[in-house]
């Protein structure tokens, strides 16, 4: 991980930094807020923020989305280390799976173990969220993980 980066909560004062990086990648803005039901974490450089992401929960699944990390710390463990916190967090609330939209960094992804799927095989909670019905195009690659195994 970039050597002086660290992955934490995010706080309220953290939105306007978040924001403008979304922004900046051109990533869904128009539904978050400090108030949004997801998690999400940053990475803290040594000033500022140079990375984002969250889980949405929906119902035993979630969504894991607004995954950014600043151009001059790519490369460098930032995005790795924020998807490790979102899955954690998942598997310490029980999820069943992870499931995400990209357009740009399948790649990324499926390097961590994350699945293509298509979007209509994505759990049917998911499937209802804004981020799938609104936000996304339709182009977008769907890729899951399985988070925790259920036993019957």
């Amino acid at each position: 991980m970039h050597s002086t980066a660290r992955v934490r909560p995010a706080l309220e004062a953290d939105w306007p930094r978040i924001r403008a990086m979304l922004s900046a990648d051109e990533l869904p803005t128009s539904d978050l807020s400090a108030t949004s039901a997801l998690d999400f974490f940053v990475a803290e450089g040594a000033s500022t923020i140079v990375g984002a992401v969250a889980v949405e929960r929906h119902g035993d699944h979630g969504l894991l989305r607004s995954l950014v990390v600043d151009p001059a710390c790519r490369q460098s463990g930032v995005g790795r280390a924020l998807v490790q916190a979102a899955e954690g967090i998942a598997r310490r609330d029980g999820l069943a799976s992870l499931t995400l939209l990209t357009q740009t960094a399948a790649p990324f992804f499926r390097a961590l173990g994350y699945l293509d799927i298509a979007r209509t095989d994505a759990p049917a909670t998911v499937q209802a969220s804004h981020e799938f019905t609104r936000l996304c195009p339709g182009s977008s690659i769907c890729m899951t993980k399985t988070m925790t195994t259920r036993t019957v």
